[in-house]
């Protein structure tokens, strides 16, 4: 009978070993092992429970006091550890101290989740052996947000739950948010947070580039395209169209924003006349001057006359920038960003090539006053004479003929309370309602969101809070979520052969060589 509990016991043990293997090794078997656990420990017990005898022959030796002793000091010990432990899970405090927070989420995503005011499910199908890659980036989102909750299911051992959900591919996330439902094929954090933010949103965002006039194309994908901007803006979850306003009378009643981006030539007197109705209307405009180069360079008098009424003056110059940031005085290098919701927390370089100042008028105009959000360092200038950055003779600093000292303003936004426009929406992706307002947005150059400096990862985040800003998506406003850095290090085939030697070779030599001489010198 004994030798029968002896061999519950060792089963029961192995049981034990094999939950807490499968709490490592399988996570998403964690039901099981807990069941596995329980199963073991009961036959461990009932194995305790049979040598009742010799366990109260042991506790009545003198060995078994002193034992006692030590029991308990052991016993304090792992009470002290679970203490610590628990009120470390308590706190749940974590630190990323990769070098570009490759461990942490966006500001962006963390803004999102913490505008939750329902729950919302994150819901993965994909292979057991696969969940691993989804569960590092979702464990984020639970920590920063109690509403979150996430869910992992194989579709080849529930079926039936794929088809209810239907589910065509693996590595599908289903979200689901107040009963309306997204779905995403990728574990990166700006697909998934982008599939939340379409569940959350009420409304259809549409931006507008204008055409007609020379301005930027948002398709195209060229160095001077706008294809880059125009991928951001619809990961953003907005819609881009084309908007050629000679062919209809009024800006479309379902426009987010409108953006004017380098134009050539001037707008139409009913181009203007449209503009304005819009503006008057809540409507939202971004504005992107080039500086006036070059033998075909021509004013801008119905556009200019648009910007100049929100309290915006237009230099006709071009900001030269000595600073040493980059190897070209013609690209403006901005480092500073008055206090504005586009800029709060934004603290990333911005470069404008061949940009034009672009200054708030003194006391508004018409009640319009207008503010500075970004300004190059003080090391620049707004050259005036403009012919003489085409010569051999370069420039120089001359304030009697014009010149302007920096630091020099690029960008500036102004708003104003407007009229609720017919048809827009009334609320935002957070459920909160929109104020009636009109926004402009007005910058001294067009090429900064371009293609050709869509890498730079301040552009494209300045030029995203301004559109998010413009839409009254505050909440979007922050640094966008940034791809994981290569940093492994390629070596030449002798520097491979030098690590291998002395890796593998050498140091395990010298330390075989250690042990040989500190044995011969004991002998």
């Amino acid at each position: 009978m004994q030798r029968i509990f002896s061999i519950i016991g060792w089963i029961g043990t192995a049981i034990v070993f094999a939950a807490v293997g499968i709490r490592f090794v399988r996570p998403e078997w964690d039901q099981y092992g807990t069941q596995a656990a329980w199963v073991g420990l009961g036959l461990v017990l009932l194995y305790t429970l049979s040598q009742w005898r010799e366990i109260v022959g042991y506790f009545q030796r003198r060995q078994a006091r002193y034992g006692a002793v030590a029991t308990v000091g052991v016993l304090v010990a792992l009470a002290i550890v679970v203490a610590v432990n628990y009120l470390g899970a308590r706190q749940n405090k974590r630190w990323d101290l990769t070098a570009s927070r490759q461990n942490s989420l966006s500001e962006q995503t963390v803004k999102v989740l913490q505008s939750l005011t329902a729950p919302v499910k994150f819901t993965v199908f994909d292979k057991n052996t696969e969940f691993e890659r989804f569960r590092g980036r979702l464990t984020e989102y639970t920590y920063n947000s109690p509403q979150v909750s996430v869910d992992y299911i194989d579709p080849d051992t529930r079926p039936v739950v794929a088809r209810e959900f239907d589910i065509q591919a693996y590595g599908t996330v289903v979200i689901d948010y107040m009963g309306k439902r997204e779905r995403v094929t990728s574990d990166t954090e700006q697909e998934l947070t982008n599939g939340l933010i379409k569940a959350m949103s009420t409304m259809e965002r549409k931006v507008y580039f204008l055409q007609g006039h020379g301005e930027k194309e948002p398709n195209r994908t060229e160095r001077d395209g706008y294809s880059a901007v125009s991928g951001s803006l619809r990961r953003d979850n907005y819609a881009v169209e084309r908007l050629v306003l000679a062919q209809q009378k009024e800006v479309p009643a379902d426009a987010t924003v409108v953006l004017i981006a380098g134009p050539t030539t001037d707008l139409l007197d009913t181009e203007a006349e449209a503009i304005r109705r819009y503006l008057a209307k809540s409507g939202k405009l971004m504005v992107m001057l080039d500086p006036l180069l070059g033998p075909q360079a021509a004013p801008l008098p119905n556009l200019e006359g648009i910007v100049k009424e929100w309290g915006v003056t237009l230099g006709n110059n071009v900001v030269v920038d000595l600073s040493g940031a980059t190897n070209d005085p013609s690209i403006a290098v901005a480092a500073t960003y008055p206090m504005h919701a586009i800029t709060e927390r934004f603290a990333t370089l911005t470069i404008y090539p061949l940009a034009r100042s672009i200054t708030p008028v003194e006391g508004g105009v018409d009640g319009h006053t207008a503010q500075t959000i970004v300004e190059t360092s003080r090391q620049s200038w707004a050259e005036s004479n403009l012919a003489s950055l085409s010569g051999e003779g370069g420039v120089s600093m001359d304030e009697a003929s014009g010149d302007k000292v920096g630091p020099i303003s690029l960008g500036v936004v102004v708003s104003s309370a407007g009229a609720t426009p017919e048809g827009a929406p009334a609320t935002q992706a957070t459920g909160e309602t929109l104020k009636p307002e009109t926004r402009v947005v007005v910058f001294g150059d067009s090429d900064f969101p371009s293609n050709a400096y869509a890498g730079v990862p301040g552009n494209m985040n300045f030029f995203a809070n301004a559109i998010s800003w413009l839409a009254q998506q505050e909440n979007l406003i922050a640094i966008r979520p940034t791809e994981a850095q290569d940093r492994r290090v390629t070596m030449t085939a002798r520097q491979q052969t030098s690590v291998f030697w002395a890796s593998i070779v050498v140091m395990p030599a010298l330390v075989f060589l250690a042990g040989i001489y500190n044995w011969w010198r004991r002998r």
